[in-house]
Order: structure tokens, then sequence, then C-alpha cells
């Protein structure tokens, strides 16, 4: 049995992106039946990313169909839309979690009893004073890793602002930082010498998505390169095969479940590229099954799974709550949800 709710969730204060102001994450509540357990995943398309809304719901209706004619295995497979994929694949290894007797994180790998992952603060654009402001607010609230967003201003401007912040936090702390996608190489290969003397441990998505070659050049530079929104272009093994990253930046609501994202975050460790877990600011049940996914990989980089407090509204209250600059991972059955979700 398959049934699916909408549902729409607030954010606290606008997300501006690239393809406009992001004011409210609309999705669909997935519930399975496994043999006897249930389970619930979670499918909230983002376009641009991800398939479109109604897409999405059309993919879950045909998987819907699927499986009640055949099974859950070949629903899945046949379901290439990623975000429905996603809600389907979690709900499946939620109902499987629960039935096997272990949170999801075990499911996934029950070597090791993981009680929290870090994660870093992300500083959005202001100016130096502000941002350095919030950044020793994020450091006093126990992050030791900040990603702050850049490319909206100069290069200089940005440095200036890397700069502040660093002379704020010391040097104890990680710094990251987000172009993006918003610069030129010529604009890329000027920044990574400044951030080289900030000690900036990699920049994320320097060069627009598609530019691979460009990526390749900037490895031979001071600052490892990450890679996010090339990811909606190319597929891990292929920028692993181009040498275009040491990090990538996976979303297992873009990569179409919990299991291609830690099978991505695999091999792309194995080929000596190191994988960050993030999403695309889902609701709890989505978010709460990235954290396993990231509980489920050993010595995981800080995480890009601090989006909770983005949101005005949610699903149910937080099984994963952030703190000390780590985000707690549910010891209960499958996700660890305290409720069942609400629309």
């Amino acid at each position: 049995m398959l049934d699916v709710e909408p549902f729409t969730v607030r954010l606290a204060r606008p997300l501006e992106t690239a393809d406009g102001a992001i004011r409210e994450r609309r999705g669909f509540l997935v519930f399975v039946e496994d043999g006897d357990t249930p389970g619930v995943g979670e499918a909230t398309p983002l376009p641009g990313w991800t398939e479109s809304y109604d897409a999405c719901r059309a993919a879950l209706v045909r998987a819907g169909t699927v499986a009640e004619e055949l099974d859950w295995g070949v629903a899945l497979a046949k379901t290439d839309a990623p975000a429905a994929r996603h809600g389907l694949s979690l709900a499946l290894a939620e109902a499987r979690a629960r039935a096997a007797g272990y949170p999801l994180y075990r499911y996934l790998d029950a070597s090791n009893v993981v009680r929290s992952v870090p994660v870093n603060a992300t500083l959005g654009d202001d100016d130096p004073a502000a941002t350095a402001a919030a950044a020793e607010r994020a450091t006093l609230a126990g992050f030791d890793c900040l990603k702050v967003k850049v490319g909206a201003r100069s290069v200089s401007e940005d440095v200036g602002r890397l700069r502040a912040v660093r002379d704020r936090v010391g040097a104890s702390v990680e710094l990251r930082v987000d172009a993006n996608g918003a610069w030129t190489r010529e604009q890329a290969e000027s920044a990574v010498d400044a951030l080289a003397d900030l000690d900036v441990a990699y920049v994320e998505q320097p060069l627009p998505g598609e530019d691979l070659a460009g990526h390749c050049a900037l490895r031979d530079g001071p600052v490892d390169v990450a890679l996010d929104e090339s990811l909606r272009e190319y597929d891990v093994e292929e920028i692993v095969d181009a040498g275009a990253a040491d990090v990538v930046v996976l979303k297992p609501m873009v990569l179409g479940g919990p299991d291609r994202a830690r099978a991505a975050a695999l091999a792309a460790r194995e080929a000596g590229v190191d994988p960050v877990l993030s999403t695309t600011v889902d609701a709890v049940v989505a978010r709460t099954g990235a954290v396993h996914v990231a509980a489920s990989l050993p010595e995981v980089r800080p995480c890009g799974l601090a989006t909770g407090s983005m949101l005005a509204t949610d699903l149910s209250a937080d099984p994963a709550p952030v703190v000390d600059g780590a985000v707690e991972v549910p010891q209960e059955l499958g996700l660890g949800l305290p409720e069942r979700p609400a629309r």
C-alpha cells in the first residue's frame, strides 16, 4: 500500500536563489507498508534541481500502481523522478529498518552506534561587520565550522568579509565559502589565492555547474574545490573521473534517495573525494533521513544539515536537533520521528 499526502511548510524568511525567492516548500509525505511494517518518506521537489511538483505527484501515483501490480522493488526501479524516488526509497528504508529493529543509520550500516554528526553554520551575504558578528554568534552556539556565502559582491569585498570573520573567530574555526557558481574563471583564480591566506578549507561551486574543466584547473590552486550545483549536470562518477572536485556536496533529494546518496558518498570516498551531506531545505522527514545517511558514513566532515531553523513551520517535532555544532542522531527505530507527521 502507498498513500501520498501533500503538504506545505513555510520558510522563516525568503531564500534568494538564482531561480528566484523561495518562501515555502511544497511536497508529499509518502506512507508505505512493507509487509506489516509502516514507513514514511518525503518527496519535496525543487525545480531546477529535481522534477516539478506536478511531475513528482504523477511519478508517485505511477509508483503506487506498479507496486500494487508487481512489487516495491520494481516500483523503485521504475521511478526516475528524483524527489519521488527519494520519498519512496526513504519510506521503504524506514519500514525495513523498523522491521529489523534498528534506527535507519544502523540499518544502512550496523557496525557502529553514532550519537551525533558535526554540522556547519551557514552565514549569508552581509557587510563585514555584520558577517563577523554572525560568525561570532555561531561559534558561541558551538559551531566550529562556518560556511560563508559569497559571489553577490566583488571578490575584493568578499575577501574583506572573510578577513573580518577570520579575525573575529580565530584560527581554530574551519571556514568554507560558497559562491553558488557566481564567479568567472578569472575571478575564481583571484579569489582562491586570497582565500588561501585566510586558511579557507574549501570553496564550494566557484564556477557554473557545467564547467568541469574550469574546476579541474582550480584544483591545482591552494584551496580545495567542492562541487554542489554541478551535480545537476553530472553524476558523481563523472565528476570523480574528470578530477574536478576534492569534495562533493550530496543532497539525497536530488540524488533520488538515501540509498543513492550513501552509495555516491562511498564511491566518492573510495576515489579520494570527501562527501558532505546536505539538503534542499527539506521538511523534517527528509532532513532526518539525511542525518541518518551522514551517520552511516565513517568520520564524515561537518555537513550542511543545520537547516531546520530555516523553516517557520514543519511536519512534526524535530528528532534530530542541533546542539553545540552537531546534530543529534535519533536512536529509535527507523527515522525516530516522535509522532506521525502532519500536513
